[in-house]
């Protein structure tokens, strides 16, 4: 997106992050936003924003809001890209079923591709995500298959729409228009 903060680009004229907590705000009980930089753009949202203590990929940013869920006695987080835009209405109560008898973690998924950006956590996962990280590693992937996660199978994959180009942007549009 040639450098652009993704949250704040324009979707059918709101920001791309407007669209991602009308999906998920329903879901939760609160949200937190991730985000690295200044926390002041993100004020008219009326969440908190957490910063990386050490950037180093999406894994860092899930610690953070971890370790603010744990500290605000939450058990579980939920987490998920803000280029996203269409995340299914059902997304926490499918990652809790998904999440029984696998210690909690649960990703999303369609028939084709797992979405392991898009989970249930557990806060007691805290001491395995920060050992993770300490040790160099940062693949998302590789984490949530080592703890076992459990899989959240949607049927819909345009439901994870990740808009990283310009014309994933486009289609977006068209989508909310109704013409694909």
């Amino acid at each position: 997106m040639g450098g652009a903060d993704k949250a704040l680009l324009p979707l059918a004229g709101r920001p791309l992050i407007a669209h991602v907590l009308d999906r998920l705000e329903p879901q939760v009980e609160r949200v937190l936003i991730s985000a690295n930089g200044d926390p002041a753009r993100f004020a008219a949202f009326g969440c908190p924003v957490l910063p990386d203590a050490r950037p180093q990929g999406p894994l860092s940013g899930i610690l953070a809001a971890l370790t603010a869920a744990k500290a605000i006695g939450a058990t579980h987080l939920v987490s998920t890209p803000v280029d996203t835009p269409f995340l299914p209405g059902d997304l926490v109560p499918q990652l809790m079923l998904a999440a029984e008898g696998s210690g909690g973690l649960a990703h999303a998924a369609d028939p084709d591709k797992d979405h392991p950006a898009t989970a249930l956590w557990p806060v007691a996962l805290i001491p395995a995500l920060e050992a993770y990280i300490a040790a160099g590693e940062a693949k998302v992937t590789r984490f949530t298959e080592a703890q076992g996660a459990g899989r959240a199978i949607f049927p819909n994959p345009r439901a994870f729409l990740n808009l990283n180009r310009p014309e994933d942007l486009t289609q977006a549009e068209a989508m909310l228009k109704g013409g694909a």
